[in-house]
C-alpha cells in the first residue's frame, strides 16, 4: 500500500473574463439543443470536473457535439451515476458567456474595458512583464493563487521559473484546518475525497456538514443507502438540513459552540467509560493528560454553552458510543468556522479515536492507492528567501501548503519583500478570499495580474491579460491518482474540439515557458506524450487507459478488519491525545473552547452553506444549472420573520455590521433554523456583468464576509463570524 503523506500536491481547475466583443445574449437553452440530432453516437471516457470528486464519466458525442455526459461504471467514484452537476457539464462546453479569445485590458482595473489580441501577444505581454519583474525584484515577486487538476502545469513553469509564492483557497478556505488537525493527531491528514466508510457504518455523526447538499457523488449514494438501512444518524446543525431532515438526533446547536459540544462528548465518554479503552491503551499518547484536561466539561457546562438540552448531548453520545468502533464521526471539509478551527478539526478526530474508529469498517478508513511513475523533469531552482505568506513555519508553523490571505497581506505590506504580480488560475478569489476590499486594494499595488480561466469570474474584471481556457471537456490534464479502498488511476482527455480560440492549459504554460526561458522544463512535445510515458513506466496500458478511462489497481488493506496494521506518523508514533507538537510551539495541547463574539442587537449570524446543484460561483453561467436555481435565499427563522413583518419569499437585503449590503434575495421563512442566526448559499449575486444570467442574481455570501478571524496554527479564515440585518425592500 503507498502511504497518505501529509503534504499533498496541490491540484486545481478554472477561472477568467470577458470578451472584447460583444457577447451572445444569454439564453437559458442554447439553440444547438433545440436542433435534432441525426448522426451516430461517439463514446468517451474521461473525468468529470464540476467538482473536485472528479468522477470518472462518459461523453456521449453525436455529429461532433456533446450530446449527454454520464457516469462510467469502471468508476470508484461515480459507479455509473452523476450528480445533477455532471450531467449539466454539458451547459459547461456551450455556455454563452464562456472567453473565446485573449484579452488585453485597455482601461482602469474593473471598468471592464478590453483588446482582443493574438496568443503570441497576450503570452509575449506576460513573458515581458514577468521577466522585468524577475530583474528588479526577483521571481519570488511573483505569486501564483491556482486550484484544480488543470493547473499542474503552469505550476510546474512557474516553479521553474523561481516562484515560491503559490497558494489555494481550498486550503486556507477550505480543507486546511481539518487535515493539519487530524496531521497533528494521527500523523496524517484526510485524502481527498475523505474517506469515510458510510457504506458500511452503523452510526453517523455529522457537525455541520451538510451531505445532500453538498453534492459529493459517492457520499451521498452511499449516505441515502445509510438512511435506507435505518442507520441512525446524529446531526449538529443550527439548521434543520437535508441530512438533519433523516437523523435519529438533531442537535440545533448555537452558532460557534461546536468546540464545546465535542468536549462535552468527550468528557462523557470518558466518565461513562464509553470509550474503546483498549484502542487507547494500545495507541494513545498522553490519554491521562487529556483525561484532566476534560474533566470539567460536564453536560451541565456543555449545555450552558451550546443552548442544548444536557440529557439531549448524553443521548446523542450514548447512541454512537453503543455502536463503536463502526461509528463515523465525518471530518467535514469546510472547515474554516470561526478562526479556532484546527483546535477543533483536533476535538474530531480525538472522538474519532475514543470510538476506536481510525481505521476501522464503518469509521475512517486509511486509503489505498496505486504508484505512478514521475516524468523526469528538471529539478527547480532554489531560493534565499522566505515564503512570503509565513507557511514555512515563520508565522504558521502547521500551515502545510501556501496562505492565501497572508500572501495578500504581504502583497499590501511589501514585507518581507515586495508582491509585484499575481497569476490566478481557476479561482475567483473575490468569492474565495474573504473582505474584498483587501484583495481590492491588493489587486491596486500590482504592476501585473493575469488570470486564466473558461468564463468571465469577477477576479478575471480586474485583469492586465485574460488567457482563455478550454473546459474539462475540451483537453488533458495531469493523470488523477486517486485514494480510496482500492487505488486507480483516471484519464481526463478531450471529447469535443474548444469552439473557439480557447488553448488548454498545459499548452498555455508550455508556450509560456518557452517565453520565459524555462523551456527545457516541459521537455515533450505533447500532453499526451507525457501522459503515455507516465501509465506505461507504470506498467500499465495506455490503450486501455484511453478506452475505458479508469484503472482499478488490486485491493489492499485499509481497515484492521481488512489486515491493515495501523501506524502513525506522529513524533510518539501514537495517537496524539496529548500533543507535544502543540505545547513546544506554545498553544493548547487539548483543545480548549474559548467563546466567540456575539450578534449586536438587532443582527443575526450570518451561517453558510453550498447548494447542491451548484459549485459556488465556478457553476452560475452553466444554463442548466442556473435554470435549475438561478439565485439563493435567506433562511430567516419563522418566528423573527412573523416579528419583523417578513413574508416567505419576499425580497430584502442583507446589512453586515460594517454596513456592507447586499443585493436583494428571496426570504425563506421556516421553522428549520435557530432565531439567532440566517443562512445563506455561496457563489451567488456574483458582480461581473459579463455573466449575464448570473449577474446581481441572489446576494454573495463571500460579499458580506468582511471580518474574519486567522486560525493560529495554520492560516485558515473564518467564515461565520459576520452578522447582519434583514432590510425590508422599499
Amino acid at each position: 500500500m503507498v502511504p497518505l503523506t501529509r503534504r499533498r500536491f496541490l491540484q486545481i481547475s478554472t477561472a477568467a473574463l470577458g470578451s472584447a466583443t460583444a457577447l451572445p445574449r444569454w439564453t437559458a437553452q442554447p439553440a444547438w439543443a433545440a436542433a435534432p440530432a441525426s448522426g451516430g453516437v461517439t463514446t468517451i471516457p474521461t473525468l468529470c470536473d464540476m467538482c473536485f470528486w472528479r468522477c470518472g464519466a462518459i461523453a456521449h458525442v453525436r455529429d461532433g457535439r456533446l450530446w449527454k455526459f454520464t457516469g462510467n461504471p469502471l468508476d470508484p467514484q461515480s459507479e455509473g451515476r452523476l450528480c445533477p452537476r455532471g450531467t449539466a457539464a454539458v451547459g459547461t462546453v456551450y455556455d454563452p458567456d464562456r472567453l473565446r479569445q485573449p484579452l488585453l485590458r485597455v482601461g482602469p482595473r474593473g471598468h471592464e474595458q478590453w483588446k482582443a489580441v493574438s496568443w503570441d501577444e497576450a503570452l509575449g505581454y506576460v513573458a515581458e512583464r514577468m521577466n522585468a519583474i524577475k530583474a528588479a525584484q526577483g521571481p519570488e515577486s511573483v505569486a501564483l493563487f491556482n486550484h484544480g487538476l488543470g493547473q499542474r502545469f503552469l505550476v510546474h513553469v512557474l516553479r521553474s521559473w523561481g516562484v515560491i509564492n503559490r497558494a489555494e483557497p481550498a486550503f486556507a478556505q477550505c480543507r486546511g484546518a481539518r487535515d493539519t488537525g487530524f496531521a497533528l493527531t494521527y500523523g496524517n491528514g484526510l485524502a481527498s475525497p475523505e474517506p469515510t466508510d458510510i457504506r458500511n457504518t452503523e452510526c453517523l455523526v455529522l457537525l455541520g456538514s451538510h451531505i445532500g447538499e453538498n453534492m459529493h457523488n459517492s457520499q451521498v449514494r452511499e449516505f441515502a443507502e445509510a438512511v435506507a438501512r435505518r442507520v441512525p444518524v446524529i446531526v449538529v446543525d443550527p439548521r434543520q438540513s437535508v441530512a438533519a431532515s433523516k437523523a435519529k438526533y438533531w442537535l440545533p446547536i448555537k452558532p460557534g459552540t461546536d468546540l464545546a459540544l465535542l468536549l462535552t462528548w468527550m468528557n462523557v465518554l470518558v466518565t461513562e467509560q464509553r470509550y474503546d479503552a483498549d484502542f487507547v491503551a494500545r495507541h494513545g499518547h498522553g490519554f491521562e493528560q487529556f483525561k484532566d484536561e476534560i474533566k470539567g466539561c460536564t453536560p451541565a457546562w456543555g449545555a450552558e454553552r451550546t443552548g442544548l438540552p444536557a440529557e439531549l448531548i448524553v443521548a446523542a453520545a450514548r447512541e454512537f458510543s453503543s455502536h463503536r468502533p463502526a461509528t463515523l464521526i465525518h471530518p467535514g471539509r469546510r472547515s474554516n468556522w470561526y478562526g479556532d478551527d484546527t483546535q477543533r478539526a483536533r476535538a474530531l478526530a480525538l472522538l474519532t479515536a475514543l470510538m476506536g474508529s481510525w481505521g476501522r469498517r464503518g469509521g475512517i478508513f486509511v486509503p489505498t492507492s496505486l504508484k505512478v511513475e514521475n516524468y523526469p523533469l528538471p529539478p527547480y531552482p532554489g531560493s534565499n528567501r522566505p515564503q512570503a505568506d509565513g507557511a514555512d513555519g515563520a508565522q504558521f508553523k502547521f500551515a502545510e501548503e501556501g496562505v492565501t490571505t497572508s500572501l495578500r497581506a504581504a502583497t499590501l505590506s511589501g514585507q518581507p519583500y515586495p508582491i509585484k504580480a499575481w497569476v490566478v488560475y481557476g479561482t475567483n478569489l473575490l468569492q474565495n478570499l474573504p473582505d474584498r476590499a483587501q484583495t481590492l486594494a491588493a489587486i491596486d499595488k500590482l504592476d501585473l495580474l493575469v488570470v486564466c480561466d473558461t468564463i468571465p469570474s469577477e477576479i478575471a474584471g480586474y485583469a492586465d491579460v485574460v488567457l482563455p481556457d478550454t473546459t474539462f471537456l475540451e483537453r488533458h490534464d495531469e493523470l488523477f491518482v486517486g485514494w480510496g479502498r482500492r487505488g486507480w488511476i483516471g484519464l481526463r482527455q478531450p471529447v469535443v474540439a474548444a469552439p473557439h480560440d480557447q488553448k488548454p492549459s498545459w499548452w498555455i504554460a508550455k508556450q509560456l515557458a518557452n517565453r520565459l526561458g524555462v523551456g527545457a522544463c516541459m521537455p515533450f512535445d505533447d500532453i499526451e506524450t507525457y501522459l503515455r510515458w507516465r501509465v506505461e513506466k507504470s506498467g500499465h496500458s495506455w490503450e486501455r487507459l484511453q478506452r475505458e478511462g479508469i484503472l482499478m489497481g488490486p485491493p489492499n488493506p485499509v481497515t484492521v478488519e481488512d489486515g491493515l496494521a495501523l501506524s502513525f506518523d506522529t513524533p510518539s508514533h501514537k495517537v496524539e491525545f496529548w500533543s507535544e507538537q502543540l505545547a513546544a510551539a506554545g498553544f493548547d495541547p487539548v483543545p480548549k473552547y474559548t467563546a466567540h463574539p456575539q450578534a449586536p442587537a438587532g443582527h443575526f449570524r450570518l451561517i453558510t452553506g453550498r447548494a447542491p446543484v451548484h459549485t459556488f460561483s465556478k457553476t452560475q453561467s452553466n444554463p442548466y444549472l442556473h435554470d435549475l436555481m438561478p439565485d439563493n435565499e435567506v433562511w430567516v427563522n419563522a418566528g423573527v420573520a412573523r416579528a419583523r413583518g417578513l413574508a416567505d419569499r419576499e425580497y430584502v437585503t442583507l446589512r453586515n455590521q460594517d454596513g456592507v449590503v447586499s443585493h436583494r434575495v428571496r426570504v425563506k421563512a421556516t421553522e428549520r433554523i435557530r432565531d439567532d442566526c440566517v443562512y445563506l448559499a455561496y457563489g451567488f449575486g456574483l458582480t461581473n456583468p459579463a455573466l449575464h444570467g448570473a449577474y446581481l442574481n441572489g446576494a454573495s455570501a463571500a460579499q458580506l464576509n468582511t471580518r474574519y478571524a486567522t486560525d493560529p496554527l495554520m492560516g485558515g479564515t473564518s467564515i461565520h463570524g459576520n452578522f447582519v440585518q434583514l432590510v425590508k425592500e422599499a
